[in-house]
């Protein structure tokens, strides 16, 4: 059937996901390729010095990306949107949402995976669980609240994500899908939900307190892709479509987190495979085949929606530091006159970078807009570091900042490759990194070492990625996850692939040994920054 008729007949399949500046929404045929998209554009506000958005923006920007979509669909297709066969509700994964009282309200403002005041905490339940608890996720956010003596802490009676929050509020079930689950406190990927001895020494730790409830009392059920997860209720198609034309009744997959959703969207599920997804952030998901050898302070480990083992780098900055460049060079060239065109300028910027050489002529670039804990710093200040003697011209300059963009994630995975010996078949790049073609294909190649493939259909993002695990969840044809992406939405489709050249490689190897000896000289401008 065409568009139009899987739409009205009530097959189509939403998915929704909340990124850090977008929501968006993609509804996808039953042969699961998007056929409708809405967004809303949205930004996070520092409140008493936590990153955080307000609840009733949550509810407006998720009513508004709707409504875009809804009309959308009215002028594609000349149609309602009544029915759905399955609804995905994915958003950027750990935070911090306490929920208590009779209604169970929420306690204190919402506190986004970008907060970095939970050092104290993160740094005791690492050493107490032998395993890294990294700044944002939830169970540091919930320690740090214990230790600063937060009044609300005896209150909670529900903690949760962001995709938990809203998938609850839209069946009344409070689940939450393996991989968000796992952003919360560590899972353990034999038994596909909170690690139980690392639920009890948490217990045990804060039992002086006297809190009436224990960790799993306020946790969200973890579940499985596949798993059942709830309908839409009533009162959840009414808070979604506003225009009152969605009909209750339909079931929605366990909520993801955008990491899980990512690894969906590039067929990055299986194991010795992986992904690199970078824009204004960045991380990289490589799924194991056994767990690693020790606890690195780089590398957090959380799940596959389906419970496969990933060791994720995760950094707070990526590509904003080469736009604030971009943006300077096309003021430049509009000073002498100039018309720009900005995916131009991006392209011939990129395209010049690839020229330049591969050590970038001893050119350092720290793009570090927002602190950066990988490498251990709470705040940041981007600086181009360079010698009288280095060879500073635009190609370099620009090979820098590219190289920069992905330095951190080289550092995390050394430790993979390097260190644990891990083994990956196929790593697939996504972003805004990758819209130029090949040139940061090359460059994630030359850091990683590795063949990178990229995905025409990887631009369509967690949205789409989440919709396609709303899919699976009402018919996966008896087969796992993995075997179903690859078998029935990607049909062997891997991308085009660029492998390493080993110029660029050992060029990138003497890049990062001249990034981390000027890492000092980052600290101290962080630690005399201008107020």
């Amino acid at each position: 059937m065409n568009a139009k008729e899987t739409i009205q007949s009530g097959k189509a399949v939403l998915g929704i996901e909340f990124g850090s500046t977008r929501i968006k929404a993609v509804l996808i045929d039953t042969e699961n390729k998007p056929i409708a998209q809405g967004s809303h554009e949205w930004e996070n506000q520092l409140v008493d010095g936590l990153w955080t958005y307000k609840i009733d923006r949550i509810w407006y920007g998720l009513q508004d990306c709707y409504a875009d979509l809804r009309k959308n669909v009215l002028a594609e297709y000349d149609t309602e949107i009544e029915n759905l066969a399955a609804i995905g509700i994915s958003a950027m994964m750990h935070g911090y949402m306490a929920f208590g009282g009779q209604e169970e309200k929420i306690l204190v403002p919402f506190r986004t995976w970008r907060n970095t005041n939970t050092g104290a905490a993160a740094a005791e339940l690492s050493k107490l669980f032998n395993y890294n608890i990294p700044l944002r996720w939830s169970i540091s956010h919930l320690y740090q609240c214990i230790l600063d003596g937060d009044e609300h802490v005896k209150d909670i009676t529900y903690l949760t994500t962001l995709a938990g929050y809203i998938h609850w509020r839209l069946t009344g079930k409070k689940v939450l899908g393996v991989g968000d689950a796992s952003g919360m406190i560590p899972v353990d990927p034999k038994t596909k939900t909170y690690d139980a001895e690392m639920v009890r020494k948490f217990d045990e730790l804060v039992a002086p307190k006297g809190y009436g409830w224990k960790l799993l009392d306020i946790l969200p059920e973890s579940l499985n892709a596949g798993a059942e997860a709830g309908t839409l209720t009533p009162h959840g198609a009414e808070r979604l479509d506003i225009s009152g034309h969605l009909k209750p009744g339909c079931p929605l997959c366990p909520p993801e987190g955008d990491a899980g959703t990512g690894m969906v969207a590039t067929n990055a599920v299986k194991q010795r495979t992986g992904n690199v997804s970078c824009g204004t952030s960045s991380f990289s998901m490589i799924v194991l085949e056994k767990e690693l050898t020790k606890p690195y302070e780089m590398l957090d480990m959380v799940t596959t929606p389906d419970g496969s083992l990933v060791a994720m780098v995760h950094c707070n900055n990526c590509t904003s530091d080469i736009n604030a460049w971009v943006k300077i060079i096309k003021e430049s060239l509009e000073v002498m006159g100039n018309t720009v065109n900005m995916n131009d300028l991006y392209v011939n910027l990129f395209n010049a970078a690839a020229k330049g050489d591969p050590d970038c002529g001893g050119l350092v670039s720290f793009n570090y807009i927002s602190g950066e804990p990988v490498t251990g710093l709470m705040d940041g200040r981007p600086l181009v570091v360079r010698s009288a003697n280095d060879k500073f011209n635009l190609a370099n300059f620009m090979r820098a900042h590219l190289y920069g963009a992905i330095g951190v994630l080289k550092l995390g995975n050394d430790i993979l490759f390097k260190e644990e010996n891990v083994k990956v078949d196929r790593i697939t790049g996504h972003g805004g990194y990758f819209n130029t073609p090949i040139v940061g294909q090359k460059m994630l190649a030359a850091a990683l070492n590795s063949p990178i493939s990229v995905m025409e259909t990887a631009g369509e993002g967690g949205a789409w990625g989440i919709a396609l695990l709303a899919a699976y969840d009402i018919d996966s044809k008896g087969l796992n996850l993995a075997d179903w992406l690859d078998q029935v939405v990607f049909a062997g489709n891997t991308g085009s692939s660029v492998d390493p050249d080993p110029a660029d490689v050992e060029g990138f190897n003497k890049y990062i040994e001249n990034y981390k000896a000027c890492l000092p000289i980052e600290a101290a401008a962080v630690a005399n920054k201008k107020q």
